[in-house]
């Protein structure tokens, strides 16, 4: 069975217009994902974030130390590994830092809005994850008169703006 170049010409249309149509469903999902994966990181950073904060204090103190340890000769084969751990306290201090400066942002941003929902969900974020005390959704929910539901879907709107304060403009879907 032969076929004729207007045949070809058709399946092979049909071909590269199926495979470029699978290509942006994937773009597309991959996209999603990375905004998904952007949008879990603030959740994990905020649960942890008094972690992180205890972490963080008397780090400088570790620092200083950990160079000194790093002065002396004698650790040798134990350097790549003191000096992998002070990395790591530097770059979990910088974003602790960092969280503080965009909450703070996030706070003003709050409080010059004109809605009392932004203000709400602001303390929603703050007294569940930020603050020294800890309360729970419902104490929260108690002190707004709202259902302990509406402090998750409070955090969910957060999560979206501190996503692109701290994430920039790649924290965005077009």
């Amino acid at each position: 069975m032969k076929l004729n170049e207007k045949t070809i010409d058709m399946i092979a249309k049909t071909a590269v217009s199926t495979a470029l149509e699978f290509l942006e469903t994937e773009k597309k999902k991959q996209e999603k994902a990375k905004h998904d994966r952007r949008l879990r990181n603030i959740k994990l950073l905020l649960r942890n974030y008094r972690s992180f904060k205890s972490h963080c204090e008397g780090v400088q103190i570790e620092l200083k130390q950990l160079d000194d340890f790093l002065g002396i000769d004698e650790f040798g084969n134990n350097e790549l590994a003191i000096e992998s751990i002070r990395r790591s306290k530097e770059r979990t201090l910088a974003m602790v830092k960092f969280i503080d400066k965009m909450m703070t942002v996030y706070k003003i941003m709050c409080e010059q809005s004109d809605k009392e929902e932004d203000k709400r969900i602001y303390q929603s974020v703050y007294y569940l994850y930020i603050s020294d005390i800890k309360l729970s959704a419902k104490d929260i929910s108690e002190r707004h008169f709202t259902d302990p539901r509406t402090v998750y879907k409070d955090v969910e709107k957060a999560c979206k703006t501190l996503s692109s304060l701290i994430f920039g403009v790649d924290s965005l879907k077009f």
